[in-house]
């Protein structure tokens, strides 16, 4: 459910190439890092979202979603569990098309409140992983 391949195909191929990451900043040694990375190597628009606003893989950071000035097709979250259901209620709130919570977050209520806004959700997975299987 959480990781239907069929969804996972379409938020990858079919949403749209700008890519907000929440929790992404410079430090290097974290995961988000490494993903955006991946990421640009497949021809996705990263977008930093971080309270410090870095620039990152030379894409300008913000400190919110809300302050993006320009539509975004996907959020990618990277805080834990406890933290990202208000992340996903923003992305609805920005009208991005598709929210996904990476490797060990999951929250079933922001789940079922994305998907009732008609946002595609994958929880649970990681799009550096799952973008290469495409093929």
């Amino acid at each position: 459910m959480y990781g239907d391949p069929a969804t996972i195909r379409k938020i990858l191929t079919e949403l749209g190439d700008t890519w907000a990451i929440v929790g992404l900043s410079s430090n290097q040694r974290r995961a988000a890092y490494g993903v955006a990375d991946v990421l640009q190597r497949y021809g996705k628009r990263i977008v930093p979202v971080h309270p410090k606003a870095e620039t990152v893989h030379g894409e300008k950071g913000y400190p919110s979603l809300e302050a993006i000035p320009f539509e975004v097709d996907v959020v990618d979250v990277f805080v834990n569990s406890d933290l990202a259901g208000p992340v996903a209620d923003e992305a609805a709130a920005i009208g991005a098309k598709a929210v996904w919570y990476q490797l060990g977050v999951i929250d079933e209520a922001a789940y079922t409140r994305t998907r009732a806004a008609g946002l595609d959700m994958v929880m649970d997975r990681c799009p550096a992983i799952e973008i290469p299987r495409l093929g």
